[in-house]
């Protein structure tokens, strides 16, 4: 039996897409349900679900980023979406992440069915998993982490914060951004702040220490480790070299 877990922040679709499907005659059972984004990216990495029916326009959730965290750590899960966002741009965003079936709400009885018969279809077409990613998922979530990073870096910012961020674990996230910006977690972080400590420096009426708190170190010392490891140089060195310039 294909597992079904069904996301959707409107209790009504949920209870009633397990009422109105009759999942056993398509060789499915829904094992969970869930009411947003977040919940649903748990209930998906607890139960493993073969096929999975969301709505991706739910308040204050990011639902492209949940699609393509999803199918970036998941590739073969069959995914429908259940929306009353017509916007033809966003659907053709989420087609482009791995969208088996985009469908609007309401959605009729035949729509519902041809969109599970086509799913079942290609998990029977498919046999053994697959350990290639779809590289459209894992890019937009390798872009999404990153501006993420940037948006935070003067934060206590955590691998941890990130992948949830983008609903994936953090060792998908870890690996993914290895693979697709050829960096660590850490790498990208450190190098955002330095980059960010470069502009500081140019400004003489800072100090080293304001600038390394501003560009998210709490320690002066480490901060002027890390730069000169990014750099090349100690800080006041590359001040030096930048006023010289001017």
């Amino acid at each position: 039996m294909y597992r079904v877990v069904l996301i959707d922040d409107e209790e009504i679709i949920v209870k009633g897409l397990r009422r109105v499907l009759e999942w056993e005659s398509f060789g499915c059972r829904v094992v969970a349900e869930a009411s947003d984004a977040g919940s649903g990216a748990a209930a998906i990495r607890e139960h493993r679900p073969d096929i999975v029916f969301t709505d991706i326009k739910m308040p204050d959730e990011d639902g492209l980023t949940m699609l393509a965290g999803l199918k970036s750590e998941f590739p073969d899960m069959q995914v429908a979406v259940l929306t009353g966002y017509r916007d033809f741009e966003y659907a053709r965003r989420a087609i482009e992440l791995g969208v088996s079936r985009f469908l609007l709400k309401p959605s009729k009885m035949e729509e519902l069915e041809e969109a599970l018969r086509h799913m079942t279809a290609a998990l029977d077409a498919r046999g053994a998993r697959s350990e290639d990613e779809p590289e459209q998922a894992s890019g937009f979530i390798a872009s999404q982490a990153r501006a993420y990073i940037a948006e935070h870096c003067t934060e206590r910012l955590s691998l941890q914060e990130v992948a949830e961020h983008c609903y994936v674990s953090q060792w998908h996230l870890s690996k993914l951004l290895n693979r697709q910006l050829g960096q660590s977690f850490y790498d990208i972080l450190n190098s955002v702040r330095i980059e960010k400590a470069k502009r500081l420096l140019e400004d003489p009426s800072l100090r080293i220490s304001e600038i390394g708190e501003l560009a998210g170190y709490a320690d002066t010392a480490h901060f002027s480790r890390v730069f000169k490891k990014y750099t090349g140089v100690s800080a006041n060195e590359f001040r030096n070299s930048r006023c010289a310039v001017k």
